[in-house]
């Protein structure tokens, strides 16, 4: 991939930061007005009408968010959309999440490993450990990020009030660590997950604490939910407890690694959204921008590549 396909594909820079917060959420407006009207086949200008921005503008900032153009996402809404029939229930973003992202694009095109704190390390509180932790600018608002030696440790988005959810109990935990401020690498972090090539797979490690069945359930989902959506009962089914379903969401959402365990993936049975301890509208939101990716990932495949795939 080029650089400048690359730099199309990458999300808020560093220097946008200041500004990412309101700027998600008018994309994430237009996201919610996108799937709702997809059917209707709104104009460009009709979507940046909702997100409050003029066409160029919208235009010009949806494609740096998503990698391609809101033109082009709501052709594919509209495309499954026409290939599967719908119920009541599910929105036609859902339904393109279920059928539109089985083919070649990857839905999280991540590689993460999660290794859990022991017992012993957890009962010192962190005494004897380094935590780095910093700001970064995502597609999705500004994240906390807290790093070990051995691993990302958390990882939340800001809410509407700059306040980053589970922060102050994560802090009182680990209360015992040695605490380092390090923008420059939680923007490293940022990096890797969010601006990596449509179709490379970077490796990261989690380090983080939960019970064995929260264990259990994240190990879950990191497994199915790298290249398709799931449901509660898929996750509870999978770790061998499915009359567990209200206690495998309770687990889902003391998730403390966003997007990295991606309990955005998680949806209810009818196919929807559901909740998300970081917002519902961002849920959504990277659902899209994972669509999206999916869809820029396509189209960029060598053709021979595809050929053999095919076969």
């Amino acid at each position: 991939m080029g650089v400048g396909m690359l730099a199309s594909m990458s999300p808020v820079t560093t220097e946008d930061a200041a500004g990412s917060g309101p700027e998600f959420t008018r994309i994430a407006r237009a996201i919610g007005y996108l799937a709702e009207h997809a059917t209707e086949q709104p104009s460009v200008a009709t979507i940046a009408d909702a997100a409050g921005w003029s066409e160029y503008h919208f235009a010009r900032v949806f494609r740096r968010w998503a990698g391609i153009s809101p033109k082009q996402l709501l052709q594919h809404l509209s495309l499954v959309a026409a290939r599967q029939a719908l119920d009541d229930e599910r929105s036609v973003l859902q339904a393109a999440l279920d059928a539109g992202l089985s083919g070649p694009g990857r839905l999280h095109d991540l590689f993460v490993s999660l290794e859990a704190v022991t017992p012993g390390e957890y009962k010192a509180r962190g005494r004897g450990l380094v935590l780095r932790f910093g700001t970064a600018a995502t597609p999705f608002g500004p994240a906390r990020i807290v790093l070990s030696e051995r691993g990302i440790a958390f990882l939340a988005f800001a809410d509407v009030d700059g306040e980053f959810d589970g922060w102050d109990d994560f802090r009182a935990t680990w209360r015992e660590a040695c605490w380092e401020c390090d923008e420059a690498a939680a923007r490293r972090v940022a990096r890797d997950i969010w601006r990596s090539a449509p179709g490379a797979t970077p490796r990261l490690q989690l380090w983080i604490h939960g019970s064995n069945f929260q264990q259990q359930v994240w190990r879950a989902l990191l497994a199915a939910g790298r290249d398709s959506t799931v449901s509660y009962a898929r996750l509870a089914q999978d770790i061998g407890r499915a009359t567990a379903c209200r206690a495998v969401g309770s687990a889902v959402g003391s998730n403390p690694v966003a997007w990295l365990i991606p309990c955005h993936h998680v949806l209810r049975a009818n196919g929807a959204l559901g909740g998300y301890r970081w917002g519902v509208e961002r849920k959504q939101a990277m659902l899209a921008w994972e669509v999206a990716r999916s869809l820029s990932a396509s189209r960029l495949r060598p053709a021979s590549r595809a050929s053999a795939t095919a076969r």
